[in-house]
């Protein structure tokens, strides 16, 4: 058998997969982000078959998508630490962290399965801690650095969703213990909703930093820079699930005042964001021509939109505004298309991988 014939086999085709998880993205968690909100988000509107397939479909990525992970980890240490410590694809790496805490919060909303939600809880927790002082201590201290407009994009902000995650889930969790644990998750789940919003501003005054005063071109603008209005729409959502914990837990009702208002801040920044970035990706692949092709990246747009579909659902239903209530099912439609778009690229792209090679014909 000839090399050409040896690649088209069905061996010498998992040869090639294994060598190709050189190069699985950091990010590819972010599939179970998208899948997760979307699916939550359908929950919240009565749609309970369709949110329970999504469920059962999110599940099955979760554990596929770990396991190429330790795969990579194993075969690939060399590249996978390399990623761990790049300004550029290090803090795809916290999608680890919200896909678990988001798989977590379905469990919770779907399924009522406490324990497995708490063992996602504390697993997301040791990813949190672990890949937030790895990666950020590694960025402090390395000694060859990039340039702020080569080393950060809107995938930092990866680790506020990353944060924010954990508050989310942590409040879904609180609402469903008795005391005196529900008091201590409350107050975990603020501690993490303070920290993320303290983060997002660093962070945010960098990348608009960046955006406004470097030369900004079309492959700049990579799908991850959805995540500044998809930072914001979690922590609009942790925001009003600790709004809705307030009776249960004496010091969130005498911060009540204050968790309404960074509420509402939160939800107005992350409204003010989806013009902007629709303009963004309108000069991108309309003006500019940027071409338009499947990218595991794209999951890290979809998750955005059922987040703000989620967060909004859940902010006007905490606060008692019920004016809000048609942008929920609005953008549940469009995350709903931009799922489906993101799904049928994905398909795709695994039976071109999957097709068998024909080998060249022997003279």
């Amino acid at each position: 058998m000839n090399a050409a014939a040896a690649r088209a086999s069905p061996r010498g085709r998992l040869a090639r997969a294994l060598a190709d998880l050189g190069g699985l993205s950091p990010a590819s968690f972010a599939m179970v982000m998208a899948t997760g909100i979307v699916s939550i988000a359908l929950h919240q509107r009565g749609f309970s078959a369709l949110a329970r397939a999504l469920f059962a479909l999110n599940v099955v990525a979760w554990v596929v998508l770990w396991l190429l992970t330790v795969l990579r980890l194993l075969r690939h240490t060399r590249q996978f630490a390399g990623d761990l410590i790049d300004h550029l694809r290090g803090p795809g790496f916290f999608t680890t962290v919200a896909g678990t805490a988001v798989l977590g919060c379905q469990l919770v909303l779907l399924a009522a399965d406490f324990r497995s939600a708490i063992i996602l809880w504390a697993l997301a927790i040791v990813l949190w801690i672990g890949l937030t002082y790895t990666i950020f201590t590694a960025f402090t201290i390395k000694e060859d650095k990039p340039t702020l407009d080569r080393g950060i994009n809107g995938g930092w902000l990866l680790a506020v969703v990353a944060t924010q995650s954990l508050a989310v889930l942590s409040a879904l969790i609180a609402a469903h213990f008795d005391q005196p644990w529900k008091l201590e998750l409350n107050f975990f789940a603020l501690s993490m909703w303070l920290w993320g919003g303290m983060l997002y501003i660093w962070m945010m005054s960098l990348i608009f930093y960046r955006y406004t005063f470097f030369h900004f071109s079309p492959g700049d603008l990579a799908p991850p820079y959805w995540i500044n209005m998809g930072a914001m729409a979690i922590s609009t959502l942790a925001g009003s699930l600790l709004i809705a914990n307030a009776p249960d837990a004496p010091f969130l009702l005498s911060l009540l005042p204050f968790l309404k208002g960074f509420t509402v801040f939160y939800w107005a920044t992350g409204t003010w964001w989806i013009p902007m970035l629709a303009v963004l990706a309108v000069w991108r692949y309309i003006y500019k021509r940027f071409p338009l092709r499947y990218d595991p990246l794209y999951w890290g747009a979809v998750f955005p939109l059922g987040m703000y579909a989620a967060s909004t659902h859940q902010m006007a239903h905490a606060m008692d505004l019920p004016f809000l209530g048609w942008l929920a099912p609005t953008f549940l439609v469009i995350s709903l298309v931009a799922w489906s778009a993101a799904f049928v690229g994905l398909l795709r792209q695994l039976l071109r991988y999957m097709r068998p090679q024909r080998a060249p014909l022997q003279r």
